[in-house]
């Protein structure tokens, strides 16, 4: 608002004569930053409230239930999780590949509540098709997720679902639940840093 003012106020003396020189170009622009404030939290019992709360009899709720945990315990942006494929998940190794930003690719730990989360929508739920994308829409056209807004439109159902106040970025989930895993130490992992699990791998897409 000030450097709009400026800028006219300046402009208003030059067109009237009061200056030579019209120093409305002169105002620079206040730069904003994405992430200028701090990001918006939900509490770990909000978030156990909003893994509690989605519905895993159906195809839907147990591929939202993967997404939340994927959020929620690893902390993955909306992208990386719509660019999850299935050759990122090792269950072997114990890890998952991740596709980041700016083409970085990580390697983080397959945790074996990710994994449990996972394994029942890969074997029950997810359709064969030309896609490898981990997590399809439900309804045609077949194929992978159509973006990160789908991701973000999960996380308010099921914020919505579990009557836990949406505050901050539609992707609240991807702050609030990172800084207590890590917290939390190390944990078990789905893969081989125990061995992997025959109950976790048998009947999984390759």
């Amino acid at each position: 608002m000030l450097v709009t003012a400026l800028r006219s106020f300046f402009r208003f003396l030059f067109v009237h004569g009061d200056l030579a020189t019209d120093l409305s170009t002169s105002v620079p622009t206040v730069r904003r930053y994405r992430h200028a404030t701090v990001p918006s939290f939900l509490t770990s019992a909000d978030m156990d409230r909003v893994l509690a709360a989605t519905d895993r009899s159906t195809r839907t709720g147990r591929r939202d239930y993967a997404i939340l945990v994927l959020l929620a315990r690893l902390g993955l942006r909306a992208g990386e999780i719509v660019a999850l494929e299935l050759d990122d998940i090792r269950w072997r190794s114990g890890e998952l590949v991740i596709h980041g930003k700016g083409r970085v690719i990580e390697h983080v730990p397959l945790l074996a509540d990710v994994g449990e989360a996972l394994a029942p929508y890969l074997r029950e739920d997810r359709r064969a098709s030309a896609s490898r994308r981990v997590f399809q829409r439900v309804l045609a056209p077949q194929g992978g997720l159509a973006g990160p807004a789908a991701v973000g439109h999960i996380v308010r159902r099921a914020l919505a679902h579990a009557h836990v106040q949406r505050t901050g970025r539609q992707i609240a989930a991807r702050y609030s639940v990172a800084p207590p895993m890590c917290w939390a130490g190390p944990r078990s992992v789905a893969g081989p840093i125990g061995a992997p699990s025959s109950v976790v791998m048998n009947g999984l897409p390759a």
